[in-house]
């Protein structure tokens, strides 16, 4: 089922009856035992899970996260359009780019909280109420050392058995390319908004609650 229609029928009931009905929490995972050098710069990291208006919303509150882009990866950039992709055809996946400080916040870190809470890395090919490969988990890896680390981070994790399910997240290769205007910065910019409400503040809240050091 397509966002537009959940939201549609989340906006009937009305965003004041939504107001604390799910609840989220973040899963405990180690730290990652290999990790990206840092240096002197920025670096760039690529995440898909699901709408990635949540996404976004996750990683904008970690300090060292300079900027969030919501957008599409593992697609042409012919398709890379909000209507083309949800027709479910043109493999992209709904993804996020992050630019962040290596200094303050490791990709080893955000790895951890891409898998925690960002997203449930056990459901393939949806998230929550969004269904079809657009909502694939998946890592696009911006270097061989971000391959290593997230490859092997899947390996650790799997090896701990954190999850009640395999994790089934992919790595892909692929451009990213932003998605339109009204998709960026759409938690902030919609609080109100049903969808908001009823799966992205819980998982926002759930990241303060379980990651309080790594908040901003």
């Amino acid at each position: 089922m397509k966002r537009v229609l959940i939201a549609g029928a989340l906006a009937a009931v009305g965003a004041g009856a939504l107001t604390g009905a799910r609840a989220e929490k973040a899963v405990p995972l180690p730290a990652a035992k290999l990790d990206v050098p840092a240096t002197a710069g920025t670096q760039t990291a690529v995440f898909a899970g699901g709408c990635f208006w949540g996404m976004e919303a996750v990683f904008e509150q970690i300090k060292g996260v300079r900027s969030v882009t919501a957008g599409y990866a593992g697609g042409t950039a012919a398709t890379a359009t909000y209507d083309q992709v949800s027709t479910e055809t043109t493999r992209h996946a709904e993804a996020v780019k992050l630019v962040y400080d290596p200094r303050v916040v490791t990709y080893g870190t955000l790895l951890r909280v891409y898998f925690s809470i960002a997203h449930d890395p056990t459901e393939l090919n949806r998230q929550g109420p969004d269904t079809g490969v657009s909502y694939r988990s998946a890592i696009f890896p911006q270097s061989p050392d971000q391959a290593r680390v997230a490859r092997a981070y899947v390996a650790q994790l799997s090896g701990s058995h954190a999850f009640h399910a395999p994790i089934v997240t992919r790595l892909e290769q692929g451009g990213f390319y932003p998605a339109e205007e009204y998709h960026q910065r759409f938690y902030d910019r919609n609080p109100g908004h049903p969808y908001i409400v009823m799966w992205d503040k819980p998982k926002v809240a759930a990241f303060r609650a379980g990651f309080p050091t790594l908040a901003r």
